[in-house]
């Protein structure tokens, strides 16, 4: 049964609102652009990045994600990344994604942001049939002066696909607060705004983000599960939740998939979305994230189908191209349960 469902739900349209391109590189790009930049001697073949990418907790995680950034140094690597990523999204029949790009973590290679976007927006024009959207992240550890520069850059070409603005980088060591003006600046121009909370700090985390940065979204958002009045909070505003459970395992974030608060948000009423934050890194699918809900904790066809039409939903897209994508996808052959 669980291979007709896996198959299923490869073939089911999808959407995915979590996902990092710098994390989302698929190993035979990665591998490429480590061999133009002369390669790496703890790697000496392509079979062995699966060992260097894998981690003893999240501090191991950002030093292998600092490494691998390292191999990102020209403009057309960024669309080389796009191109594959995007390859890779069709091939999973993702249709729409919002995709998380750190311009600030490249200033230090004179890369600068407007022709960041115009870069990446080249190599995802090369692979139609998906829909990629940029979400600009304000690196918390690059400080609200550089949030706010690259704000300003990367709003100068938003009509080249920037649909919003996020806080990264590490939740634990930054608040929220410094980066209040930002957001409100974000909302004024348009952009939909994320941050991510609740998964290297606690609960006090996402509500800072909640009260500080009144964001339309938060991502993972997991560790909320240690207020329940929170929960109560969360469920009554409604607001979506950028869940990444396998995420959070690799990370150890959450020790395994058994004790993800996946089930008891879902149980809730919680607004949530799956997704699957850096597939490049954790050799994820979202197919992969779906199935683990199923055999974990239950997730029938109904539910699944749910989330992605919460996706939908959560998405910054006008309210007619929702409307256009929730009829496309339930109107595709492969919407009805295997």
């Amino acid at each position: 049964m669980n291979g007709a469902f896996r198959a299923w739900l490869e073939a089911l349209p999808k959407a995915e609102l979590h996902l990092h391109l710098e994390g989302a590189i698929p190993l035979p790009a990665l591998w490429r652009l480590m061999q133009k930049y002369g390669g790496d001697r703890e790697v000496p073949g392509e079979a062995d990045l699966r060992r260097r990418l894998s981690y003893r907790d999240f501090a191991d995680f950002i030093d292998a994600w600092i490494w691998k950034n390292g191999f990102l140094r020209e403009y057309e690597d960024f669309s080389l990344i796009a191109e594959a990523m995007a390859r890779e999204l069709l091939g999973q029949n993702i249709r729409y994604a919002e995709v998380f790009f750190s311009p600030s973590r490249f200033s230090d290679q004179g890369l600068e942001p407007q022709e960041l976007v115009l870069a990446i927006e080249r190599g995802l024009a090369r692979v139609p049939n998906t829909t990629v959207r940029l979400i600009a992240d304000m690196v918390r550890d690059t400080g609200p002066e550089q949030a706010a520069r690259t704000l300003e850059q990367v709003a100068e070409v938003r009509q080249h696909g920037v649909i919003g603005i996020g806080l990264g980088g590490s939740e634990h060591r930054y608040p929220p607060e410094p980066f209040a003006g930002i957001f409100e600046r974000a909302r004024r121009l348009g952009l939909g705004t994320t941050a991510h909370a609740g998964e290297a700090a606690g609960a006090d985390s996402v509500r800072g983000v909640l009260d500080v940065l009144a964001v339309d979204r938060i991502g993972h958002g997991v560790r909320a599960a240690e207020d329940p009045a929170l929960l109560d909070l969360l469920a009554a505003r409604g607001m979506p939740l950028e869940v990444c459970p396998l995420s959070n395992i690799a990370t150890g974030v959450v020790a395994e998939i058994a004790q993800h608060p996946v089930g008891r948000f879902w149980r809730q009423g919680l607004m949530l979305t799956i997704n699957t934050d850096d597939p490049g890194m954790f050799h994820n699918t979202l197919a992969d994230e779906f199935l683990a809900l199923h055999q974990v904790f239950g997730f029938g066809p109904e539910e699944i189908r749910n989330l992605v039409l919460n996706a939908v939903e959560a998405s910054w897209q006008d309210a007619a191209a929702k409307s256009a994508m929730r009829e496309a996808f339930i109107g595709d052959p492969a919407w009805s349960a295997p």
